[in-house]
């Protein structure tokens, strides 16, 4: 059996407290293969953050660990970048410059031709050239997003992290932002961990969708395949069988096998709606 490219192994972690410790994870368990999409959906308070910032290096588990390319990860390091809701762009630097401020955290010793050659190429990516001399003020929040993006992709990762990076753009935007992800992950075979409340999102994105458990002590408690043909297309997928398969069992964890004890175990409405605008819950991680 082949070497996962990224495995997490009986990770678990506790937090210290004014009453006693705290298990946010218990015993998580997964391997992402090279050029995997994968995406983190659960409740919140779930601990998918959680994941994300261990895989980060930003937080250590107190049992278990990360394991990429053969590698233990205790530290944060440019091979895994992260695209954080907030943009976190600086705000007195131009998008070409906030971009820049990264290339030379690995590109530091390279020309300034070839460094300002890469930094555009970026920017191409996520269609952002025409604004590259704009502060983040000057542009709009789904423009800011793709200069994160473009931030994070400049780095060449090998894992780009994601911790619900469109949850505060508006339903158009986020379609958008969704398609040149995709376009994104199809040119550059990279791989992808993200977290997301948006159960369409996560079928139309994903390779496979992993579910986690309600906290305290969290876990995985189901993982789907997403077996759609690539290219997707969210239009024709509105109607396609084999989509609402996926929506079904992924709703149907959530809200019937794992609902939360204080909210209603309904499912939705029968009447289907766009896929830009499902969203099975507002609140973060």
């Amino acid at each position: 059996m082949s070497q996962a490219h990224l495995e997490l192994s009986r990770v678990s972690i506790e937090f210290p407290t004014p009453t006693g410790s705290f298990k946010a994870l218990d015993n998580v368990n997964l391997k992402i293969n090279k050029s995997e999409f994968i995406t983190l959906i659960g409740h919140s308070g779930c601990g998918k953050s959680t994941v994300l910032n261990i895989i980060a290096g930003l937080y250590k588990a107190t049992t278990g660990g990360v394991i990429l390319d053969e590698k233990e990860v205790n530290e944060p390091g440019p091979e895994r970048a992260v695209v954080f809701q907030n943009h976190s762009l600086l705000p007195w630097l131009t998008a070409y410059e906030n971009v820049e401020l990264a290339v030379k955290q690995v590109l530091n010793n390279k020309p300034k031709a070839q460094i300002k050659e890469w930094v555009e190429h970026n920017l191409e990516l996520v269609h952002m050239m025409h604004a590259k001399d704009k502060l983040p003020s000057e542009i709009s929040g789904g423009m800011k997003q793709r200069v994160g993006i473009a931030r994070a992709l400049s780095m060449q990762p090998k894992v780009l992290l994601m911790d619900e990076p469109f949850g505060a753009l508006d339903a158009l935007t986020r379609a958008h932002l969704q398609d040149s992800l995709m376009e994104i992950h199809a040119d550059l075979k990279n791989t992808v961990v993200m977290i997301t409340h948006d159960v369409d999102e996560a079928v139309l994105l994903s390779d496979r969708i992993v579910m986690m458990t309600n906290g305290p002590a969290a876990t995985i408690g189901e993982t789907l395949d997403i077996k759609l043909a690539r290219p997707r297309d969210r239009v024709k997928l509105a109607d396609n069988a084999e989509y609402n398969h996926y929506r079904h069992e992924v709703l149907s964890f959530l809200y019937e096998r794992h609902g939360h004890k204080d909210e209603t175990t309904a499912t939705e409405p029968e009447k289907k709606k766009p896929i830009v605008t499902i969203r099975t819950s507002n609140k973060a991680a």
